[in-house]
């Protein structure tokens, strides 16, 4: 109805609001008092009539706009008073003014967010069910420091950015309380660029999303889920942690498992079949690929949009409420991957949020990650690292995570990561000094808060003390992904074992830094993605060396020190590389190879789980002891991990030559037995090894000990021995070999 010609030109101001070009719609639109009288103004694009109401007193269109005004006394017209209007179809719409409502946010929580010291800055931005004087509605804040303008869009004002503009604050924070709007309520922020250009973006904060391609915010109920985990909650944070055992399942949601036409699984479907699951195996966590809300299926969820909000793909907020919840019921912690170091450049996103570069840098030399084409945090931002330090918390306190493992630590920490053209910091060095106080920062506040949660780093190179205390000069991480032993460890063992003596430091090397930092040993979703193939098919030879070789690698692993983790599939050697777009292989369980080893897999956890000297010094030097090192000739390794109390020995043949009447040195006197063997015939192996019986160490000294035993060691396989004199109660279930 706005027209470029009019008998009575309107003021500046109006013509502004008229054009949704007014940076202070307050100012303007609602109730204004002057002594004893009153204007009401009102911008009602779609009404052809307007009253206010009680009292029904008709405003006047100021003439060609949606612009009405009502002058009067101001006992007519009480604070909060509601417009009734009538669109071109004749329907009546009747809710309260939002423009006659005071501000809702406290000058407090907008200093804390601009000194970015706000750990719960989500319960004040995005979109929250508020009551203000007995009248509900919704309280929308965003961000946008830049803006010329900002309103909220949605199905309620036919995603039209003139109906609703927001008030801002000095620091930056817009804000509208909207009354009459319900929970599920569809928005965004319509945002006009300094240059003008009009911007529809989904809200940073916001805590449910649409099913992807679609992109709009939800607004969510805040009612209370009714969380039955608190004995769990409880024992997590008494637990020591460092010195009990830690098995991880690495999970991707929607590919792990689907109902019957192929379609992805609730959280609540999930939470029931993994648990089963993962119990069973003996696994004691699980940890997701990202299911922060992301729009693309491609990326993993790594790609993400939205940081306070699980995917829409498997559920609701409240039925990942119930995952967590049933998982912790039955024992089993639950970590998510969680992605701080880069988001996509979807126009919908964070990307030149306000029309600038405001969660990223302006230059691309710093904001942009070469490698996945995506953008970098501007960590020296207050409000970016409180956007993101507030996410992390989030995750911990209102849905109860366990922990994080921080994706791509290392190309936050190297301002030079996989670039030739990068600028360095203020003391001409490589090092990212913003991200490393984030980190830390990171560290010390999550910690902190919620004790007994734990921080991971998937960090790839040398950087000292990742998992030190930041007092001492670390980043503070509770622990990190050993990459360096994975890749090691994987490329020796792709090696055809004819070769291995030539590269048998590769297996030695990870005990020279194996204590410098509290280590996780992984097997992650990256070594079968890419063409890398599948960990079956990294194995050298035919079909039964492939699976030996894969049952000792595990066994190696899981005595090795270290906290583990394998990702899906693995587990029973899915031949195909993941495809995060079909289902897991599961039907090659139907054949014995694939059988036994998912059945050792789960008796290496038992095993594991179930021996103090496995588990209770993996970050110490106390729990590990070689007995022999240097056998490259025959490719054998030989080791005690120990407690204070027992001590198990692991001798591992990395060649399919049988090894008979080989002798190690013992550390003390007494009869020994065989409790694991990875070439059991109950694993698909050729059922080589040392019985049942008791194996008596001789007082032959051997490898500089007084004691000896002559074993035969399997070929391409793993055996684990243990002193009789353990206590029958201590002693772990293992898988007898018939």
């Amino acid at each position: 109805m706005t027209s470029s010609k009019r008998s009575n030109p309107l003021s500046p101001d109006l013509q502004k609001i008229s054009e949704a070009r007014h940076y202070d719609p307050f100012s303007v639109l609602g109730r204004h008092q002057q002594k004893k009288t009153v204007t009401v103004r009102a911008h009602l694009p779609f009404a052809d009539s307007a009253r206010i109401m009680p009292g029904a007193l008709k405003l006047k269109r100021l003439p060609d706009t949606d612009i009405f005004e009502w002058q009067g006394s101001a006992s007519q017209v009480e604070k909060h008073y509601q417009l009734s209007w009538i669109d071109a179809e004749g329907h009546t719409h009747t809710d309260y003014d939002p423009y006659c409502f005071d501000t809702q946010l406290s000058d407090f929580d907008l200093h804390l967010f601009a000194e970015g010291k706000h750990w719960h800055v989500y319960r004040f931005l995005g979109a929250r069910l508020k009551t203000v004087n007995d009248i509900d509605g919704v309280l929308f804040a965003v961000w946008a420091p830049n803006a010329k303008r900002v309103s909220v869009v949605g199905d309620f004002n036919h995603w039209d950015g003139r109906c609703h503009p927001m008030r801002v604050h000095g620091s930056g924070v817009w804000e509208l309380f909207i009354p009459g709007l319900p929970a599920s309520t569809l928005y965004k922020f319509e945002v006009r660029a300094g240059n003008g250009d009009i911007l529809l973006k989904t809200d940073p904060y916001g805590r449910s999303f649409e099913l992807r391609p679609d992109t709009a915010s939800i607004v969510l109920d805040d009612a209370d889920y009714d969380w039955q985990d608190a004995e769990w909650l409880k024992h997590r944070e008494q637990k020591d942690w460092l010195h009990t055992p830690m098995s991880v399942y690495e999970v991707h949601l929607g590919s792990w498992q689907r109902d019957e036409d192929d379609g992805f699984l609730n959280y609540r479907e999930l939470a029931k079949r993994l648990v089963d699951y993962v119990k069973d195996m003996g696994f004691s966590h699980i940890e997701l690929l990202p299911v922060t809300e992301h729009p693309f299926d491609g990326s993993w969820g790594y790609q993400t949009t939205g940081y306070y909000a699980p995917t829409s793909r498997f559920g609701s907020p409240d039925d990942f409420r119930y995952f967590v919840n049933y998982c912790h019921q039955h024992g089993v912690g639950v970590f998510l991957d969680w992605v701080p170091a880069h988001f996509p450049k979807d126009a919908h996103g964070l990307a030149r949020f306000d029309g600038t570069a405001l969660y990223e840098h302006e230059d691309p030399r710093k904001g942009e990650h070469l490698d996945w084409s995506t953008l970098i945090y501007n960590y020296s931002r207050h409000e970016v690292k409180n956007f993101l330090l507030s996410s992390a918390l989030f995750w911990l306190e209102e849905l109860h995570l366990d922990g994080l493992r921080v994706d791509a630590v290392a190309s936050m920490l190297y301002l030079d990561y996989s670039r030739e053209d990068w600028i360095p910091n203020e003391y001409g060095g490589r090092e990212n000094l913003e991200a490393i106080e984030f980190l830390r920062e990171l560290n010390s506040v999550s910690l902190s808060e919620h004790p007994g949660t734990l921080i991971m780093a998937e960090e790839s190179t040398s950087w000292p003390q990742v998992t030190r205390p930041i007092w001492l000069g670390g980043l503070g991480f509770s622990m990190k992904w050993n990459m360096g032993w994975m890749n090691d460890t994987l490329s020796y063992i792709s090696h055809d074992p004819i070769h291995r003596k030539y590269h048998h430091d590769m297996l030695t090397f990870s005990m020279l830094y194996a204590f410098t930092e509290n280590f996780l040993l992984p097997f992650s979703h990256d070594e079968v993605v890419h063409g890398k193939g599948s960990m079956l098919y990294k194995m050298p030879g035919d079909e039964w060396r492939r699976f030996a070789n894969l049952r000792l690698l595990y066994t190696y692993m899981f005595t090795h020190p270290g906290k583990k983790l394998l990702f899906m599939g693995t587990e029973f050697g899915q031949g195909n590389e993941w495809n995060a777009d079909t289902v897991l292989d599961w039907y090659v369980l139907d054949y014995p190879l694939h059988k036994g080893l998912k059945a050792l897999v789960k008796d290496l956890n038992h095993l594991y789980h179930n021996t103090p000297a496995l588990y209770q010094y993996e970050f110490e030097w106390n729990g590990f002891e070689w007995i022999d090192c240097h056998d490259a000739e025959q490719s054998i390794l030989s080791y005690l991990r120990k407690n204070d109390h027992e001590c198990v020995i692991v001798i591992i043949n990395y060649t399919p030559v049988p090894r008979e009447h080989y002798r190690i040195g013992v550390p003390d006197a007494g009869d020994y037995k065989e409790i694991f063997n990875s070439d059991s015939t109950y694993y698909g192996g050729s059922n080589m090894g040392n019985g049942m019986g008791a194996l008596t160490a001789e007082d032959k000294p051997w490898m500089e000990r007084p004691h000896s035993l002559s074993l035969t060691i399997p070929p391409l396989a793993a055996i684990v021995l243990q002193s009789v004199a353990t206590p029958e109660e201590d002693t772990p279930p293992v898988a007898l070999i018939p």
